[in-house]
């Protein structure tokens, strides 16, 4: 058994079964409908989510783990006979679980915690959780996973196009003029993270042209060499995520993907109809 267990929340979106094989921890966030609160990936898949949303006249609100959850688990992980966590988390500029995490780490004494703001979510927050299974699996201490992390996020990137700005508008990403002058010009803002933040990177005038933007920001990396790990992430448009997949397959022969998914809490603030499109570069 490793002495390192790897925690994460439900915005990293790894299937249950998954995250039995690679023996990871995952605390969930909350989608919140009225007064109805759901835990994302076990009370309500992203299925469901995207289903009931074709029902429901108001957009519901998210809310992140009660600090009680990480106690607990950190509590269990000390018992089951581990000596240190990786707790890997979305962006802390997008939601408070890393600090729920931290907070509760100040709360166990039976175990050494350390926290990771990934600085991202989805599956570019997947990639670190992976990462640091390796790492945890050849033995390394939780100190040594964590500088590794770091060289991760430094190759990691993540670009959005949004379907329906109304829902940037309502999370505060875009002011009300910025909202009419994007619905009147029908722009597709292409949208990134600079310091944990979304922000938006460029606006352009179709779907089609913000694809081929990021296609060429994915080519000046690619240009520089090294191995590439391309994911596309759709919010409940996996036929459009698909066939973009095989688009920028053909461009990038030599590069890795993977097809995924936002689940209910980001796909509450991105909207039905986003895509991402992420990668990262092998780090030794």
């Amino acid at each position: 058994m490793r002495k390192v267990a790897v925690v994460t929340d439900s915005t990293a979106y790894l299937p249950k079964e998954l995250r039995k094989k690679l023996d990871v921890y995952m605390v969930p966030l909350n989608v919140v409908f009225g007064q109805e609160s759901l835990l994302e990936e076990v009370d309500i898949t992203a299925a469901e989510f995207y289903e009931r949303m074709k029902g429901e006249k108001n957009l519901p609100t998210t809310s992140q783990p009660a600090i009680g959850q990480f106690a607990e688990l950190f509590e269990d992980l000390a018992k089951k006979g581990y000596e240190q966590v990786v707790s890997i988390h979305l962006s802390s500029k997008i939601s408070g679980t890393f600090q729920s995490a931290m907070a509760a780490a100040d709360m166990v004494e039976s175990i050494e915690v350390f926290g990771y703001d990934s600085a991202i979510s989805c599956s570019p927050q997947a990639q670190l959780v992976f990462e640091a299974v390796r790492l945890a699996e050849d033995g390394k201490k939780a100190e040594e996973i964590v500088v590794h992390l770091d060289k991760v996020k430094e190759t990691l990137r993540a670009y959005f196009v949004v379907d329906d700005l109304n829902h940037l508008h309502r999370g505060g990403r875009l002011n009300a003029a910025q909202l009419f002058v994007g619905n009147l010009l029908k722009i597709k803002p292409i949208l990134h993270l600079v310091e944990g933040k979304i922000v938006p990177y460029e606006k352009v005038r179709t779907e089609k042209k913000a694809f081929a933007k990021i296609k060429t920001l994915l080519e000046q990396e690619v240009s520089k060499s090294g191995e590439f790990q391309v994911t596309i992430i759709h919010a409940n448009c996996e036929d459009e995520a698909t066939k973009l997949m095989e688009d920028f397959k053909a461009s990038f022969p030599e590069a890795t993907f993977n097809l995924s998914y936002f689940g209910p809490v980001i796909g509450t603030h991105l909207g039905q109809g986003s895509i991402g499109i992420t990668w990262s570069k092998k780090v030794d």
